[in-house]
């Protein structure tokens, strides 16, 4: 009599399958709401947006945030955490200032607004240096708060350009947070931005560079690695899938990161990431871009070798899962 052996999984289980189910199906059931994030960054996308946003690996979340954890004495003081704040949510040149454009003079008008200027601590000095540096064109302080910039090129095309650059000079601030909010819980205070900058943002000395966090994936791949980007996946499918109150085994998402990030890069689960690389033609085939798939198969000559469930399943034979998984030979021998 065999030996009973208690296993997770059964050899032979379709795992890839069931993870898919676990997941699909009650992704199926959310909801297509988003809601407001703590005041940070209006209309987050949630529920089945952000799944979506998570598998197909997108270059930047719709809403970029971060989680800035600081140190001891910063995290435990509110004024010296708002402080902090200040320090990094970014200031451009059209929070202080109006811009106009000139046509008929081709040149562009800058009212630096003295009120605005104060509050974000700044000085029209510095401002100055700023739109010296920046390089457009000539620069002209015709009164006290009034500044005229002559662009070096005169047509009215390049005049837009120059007044779009303007508008998002950087004057002072961590570049790409557009707001910084200070946040209480666990009896400390840290930071939630709208906006994402890992790189600049671990350069400050008063951030716990090993407590930060943001929800861009493909950031935390570039600057923390592999290991950390499969983390970032399984850590927010599972938060969105929990927000919407379904109960998934976090084995299955393990199992979808895992499939995602095994080469070394993250990449999507669509056809320009492991569906479109399947070693099956007919598995490729039966996703997207059908005669596509055939018609590249056929010229490189590759061959189909029948491992899979889908291919097995398209020329109507038995998968290669559970039962199907045994090949029985039998050797007959005459008398």
């Amino acid at each position: 009599m065999a030996k009973k052996v208690n296993m997770a999984v059964e050899v032979g289980e379709a795992v890839g399958i069931v993870a898919a189910q676990s997941i699909g199906e009650p992704g199926t059931q959310m909801t297509m709401r988003t809601f407001h994030y703590a005041g940070v960054a209006e209309q987050v996308p949630t529920g089945l947006p952000r799944l979506i946003e998570i598998v197909d690996v997108r270059r930047e979340p719709k809403k970029p945030l971060m989680n800035i954890y600081l140190k001891e004495e910063y995290a435990k003081d509110e004024a010296k955490a708002k402080e902090v704040a200040e320090k990094i949510e970014e200031v451009n040149l059209n929070k202080i200032a109006a811009l106009r454009e000139n046509f008929e003079k081709k040149e562009i008008e800058v009212e630096i607004l003295p009120e605005l200027l104060r509050y974000e601590g700044l000085e029209l000095d510095d401002v100055l240096k700023r739109l010296k540096a920046s390089g457009i064109g000539k620069v002209e302080q015709t009164s006290e708060t009034k500044v005229v910039i002559k662009p070096k090129s005169a047509t009215l095309k390049s005049i837009r350009r120059a007044t779009e650059r303007l508008s998002e000079l950087h004057l002072k601030g961590v570049r790409g947070i557009n707001r910084a909010l200070v946040m209480h819980e666990n009896d400390e205070y840290y930071i939630r931005t709208g906006g994402s900058n890992l790189v600049d943002t671990m350069k400050l000395p008063e951030v716990d560079v090993a407590r930060l966090y943001t929800n861009n994936i493909k950031e935390i791949e570039s600057v923390f690695g592999i290991e950390a980007a499969r983390n970032a996946i399984v850590f927010e499918a599972k938060q969105v899938l929990d927000m919407q109150k379904l109960d998934v085994d976090v084995r299955h998402i393990n199992l979808l990161a895992d499939a995602m990030c095994m080469d070394g890069a993250v990449k999507s689960v669509g056809r320009h990431g492991l569906s479109g690389e399947k070693a099956s033609i007919l598995a490729r085939a039966a996703f997207e871009e059908t005669i596509k798939h055939l018609i590249n198969a056929a010229i490189e000559g590759e061959e189909e070798n029948l491992i899979g469930v889908t291919e097995n399943i398209i020329i109507g034979q038995p998968v290669p899962v559970g039962t199907g998984t045994v090949k029985l030979a039998m050797q007959h021998h005459k008398k």
